[in-house]
């Protein structure tokens, strides 16, 4: 217990931006909780209000979730226009799946379906560019998937992964501090029971893998997503440690 008297220092927060009300941080909120880190949780999709600037914040994640940034949605276009703002702050953010498409989205690019309709449902071969093994040398070779759309990369942005699937973007990387996932690597094992039972019906989609494979293929692939989310994940940390340096000496 603390002496009477001494003050115990405040955690740095992280804020997690989450788009239905059964969604989780899963495996990177445990992460960054286990670095002695806040989750400040927010859903837009509750009428919760994201913060005017991320100056608390050492930096932003913005998860998937159901439908399309093309779809005339209210709350996902107010986190787009919201989006603006860490852009501008120069803030750390992970975007996955849905927050990658997000990102790329705002910054000019296409997300759009395959052009045969097909999704990515389950695990998927990927292959670093040079820029992503310029970064690392540990990217997994499968990685979790699920979604319909992709995204184009954006002007002034670099692409870091490739999917041998049928999307062929799978991770991109703005201006040193914006990173765009289109792979689910925050995914738990309980994470895949919730979906595949919730949206079942995903597992019938042209190009989805079959139920059983999910679980077969994490037992197999799972542990090198891991690895390289844990490097992945320090890098981003330092980002946001040299950002708030930066701004304390301006």
């Amino acid at each position: 217990m603390p002496q009477h008297g001494c003050r115990m220092a405040t955690p740095e927060k992280i804020l997690i931006v989450l788009h239905q009300p059964t969604s989780s941080p899963g495996r990177l909120g445990l992460w960054l909780r286990q670095r002695g880190f806040a989750l400040d949780i927010r859903y837009p999709v509750l009428g919760h209000r994201l913060p005017e600037t991320l100056a608390e914040h050492r930096g932003v994640i913005v998860y998937g979730g159901p439908g399309s940034v093309n779809d005339n949605c209210d709350h996902y276009r107010a986190v787009m226009r919201w989006l603006e703002m860490p852009l501008r702050e120069e803030k750390p953010y992970i975007g996955i799946c849905l927050g990658g498409q997000m990102l790329a989205r705002v910054l000019g690019a296409r997300v759009a379906p395959h052009p045969e309709g097909l999704w990515e449902v389950g695990y998927y071969p990927v292959q670093p560019t040079a820029a992503g093994r310029r970064l690392w040398d540990c990217w997994p070779e499968m990685v979790f998937q699920w979604h319909a759309e992709g995204f184009e990369v954006p002007a002034g942005a670099e692409l870091l992964l490739k999917g041998l699937g049928y999307f062929p973007n799978q991770a991109f990387l703005y201006k040193e501090h914006a990173f765009g996932l289109q792979f689910h690597p925050e995914a738990t094992t309980a994470m895949l029971h919730a979906w595949t039972v919730r949206a079942a019906d995903k597992l019938k989609m042209p190009g989805a893998r079959p139920r059983h494979t999910l679980f077969e293929d994490r037992l197999q692939y799972d542990r090198p997503v891991a690895c390289w989310l844990e490097t992945f994940l320090d890098h981003w940390l330092l980002l946001g440690s040299r950002n708030r340096q930066r701004q304390a000496a301006e």
